[in-house]
């Protein structure tokens, strides 16, 4: 059965899509991490991190190796690692065009405040002038 590539990419971001699994990748991008040590940083129950590192592999987006009685993990290739990189820029860009926004408005607000047309809306509502 033929998957159209939308759905393919759908299902991906969907498997991206749980805050464990990108703290894991998060953790994985500087090389393979035990699973003592991820259970340290994210310290969620072990069941749960068991849960979520079988989705990440099964998906093939990341890879284990046992040594002896320790299980660690990495990512598969350095490309998950660059969509990491990707999302943190693009974050950084919305946060930024938000905090402008909200710049903006909090401006338009004071602005807004100090108007005669505001201080007239005050004055016959029965409010006091606001002192300058």
């Amino acid at each position: 059965m033929h998957v159209p590539l939308y759905q393919a990419k759908a299902d991906f971001f969907r498997m991206l899509g749980h805050p464990v699994r990108i703290r894991v990748l998060e953790l994985l991008q500087h090389g393979p991490v035990p699973v003592r040590d991820l259970l340290a940083d994210i310290d969620i129950e072990p069941s749960s991190l068991s849960q979520q590192l079988a989705v990440l592999r099964r998906s093939g987006i990341v890879v284990s190796t046992r040594e002896g009685s320790t299980v660690s993990y990495a990512l598969a290739g350095g490309d998950v690692a660059e969509l990491l990189r990707a999302a943190r820029r693009i974050l950084t860009e919305l946060l930024a065009g938000q905090n402008q926004l909200l710049s903006q408005l909090r401006q338009a607000d004071t602005t807004e405040t100090a108007s005669p047309a505001a201080e007239r809306l005050l004055t016959d509502r029965g409010s006091p002038r606001p002192t300058p």
